[in-house]
């Protein structure tokens, strides 16, 4: 009857897919499409198409190297919190772990060299592919136990998207763009700081040097509003530029903005707990979602 509860070890094939976080990838990907469907004024349809499959390609594989080399690092951790994760439970070895890494590292940059090449596009997009896999593992091998600095990395390397995919375009990129970027960005910056609160005892243990353990709850909650308005601010400049759509845009990023002034208002609270804090990441979580479809409908 023992022998029954215990689940089989998952095959190499389904742990290499597992440790990748496919869906996480893919959600990542939109970025390159927004970036790439708010530049493609004048450009051919097929062009278009190409650049959407390469550059989603790109980021799915350089993405998933950065979510590899993740689970390397937090092996130990996952060993005693995670242990269904592919390392501990035994379906991908650490070794195998460390190639995937290099693999799927190599596939994302070689892709983007193949699309460089086949458009002329030089060496921009190269550079930007080869510093996305580099803050990827920088974040894993130094940056998550430096807090704040950590905070930065990972909200560069989501947003990172939007700027790669317009530049496979034009390296004429519209301020519209740097502006979705930055909300982005400090959306997801706040949201970080945010979980910080949210699980600081944890994060004590651990030696992560947060801002809510650096300079207490109250203080971290006060950067973390400051973010909040910034991605706001940098959320409505766009409708003073040449987006494509504006009618659009407007109407849908009310609902992104709905959710953020939401958030901000439960922010204000006093004494805040930590089930505050987990409602205030998850409504900045949907925020950032429902801006990534406004951006969308602000290419149409």
């Amino acid at each position: 009857m023992e022998n029954s509860t215990i689940k089989p070890k998952k095959s190499f094939l389904a742990g290499s897919i597992i440790i990748m976080r496919p869906v996480n990838c893919l959600m990542g990907s939109l970025t390159v499409i927004i970036g790439l469907l708010n530049t493609r004024t004048g450009i051919p349809f097929d062009i278009l198409l190409i650049n959407i499959i390469l550059g989603i390609f790109t980021y799915f594989f350089i993405a998933g190297s950065g979510m590899i080399i993740n689970d390397v690092y937090d092996v130990e951790i996952d060993k005693i919190n995670r242990p269904e994760r592919p390392i501990p439970s035994g379906s991908v070895s650490l070794t195998q772990a460390k190639v995937l890494f290099f693999l799927t590292l190599g596939i994302g940059v070689m892709i983007s060299i193949i699309h460089s090449l086949i458009f002329s596009l030089g060496v921009v997009n190269i550079i930007l592919a080869i510093f996305f896999g580099f803050i990827g593992w920088l974040y894993s091998a130094w940056g998550k136990k430096q807090g704040f600095i950590g905070n930065i990395i990972v909200s560069i390397s989501f947003s990172i998207g939007l700027i790669y995919g317009a530049v496979l375009n034009s390296l004429a990129i519209p301020i519209y763009i740097y502006f979705f970027f930055l909300t982005s960005f400090f959306l997801l910056l706040s949201r970080e700081i945010i979980k910080g609160c949210e699980d600081i005892e944890g994060d004590k243990t651990k030696g992560v040097k947060t801002l809510a353990i650096k300079l207490g709850t109250k203080k971290a909650i006060i950067f973390s509003l400051l973010f909040e308005i910034l991605a706001v601010i940098f959320f409505i400049l766009p409708l003073f530029t040449n987006i494509i759509n504006p009618i659009l845009f407007i109407i849908f990023m009310s609902f992104g903005l709905i959710a953020v002034i939401f958030a901000i208002v439960l922010s204000l609270r006093k004494n805040l707990e930590r089930k505050d804090f987990k409602k205030i990441s998850l409504i900045l979580k949907v925020g950032a979602f429902l801006g990534l479809i406004a951006f969308i409908f602000a290419s149409l």
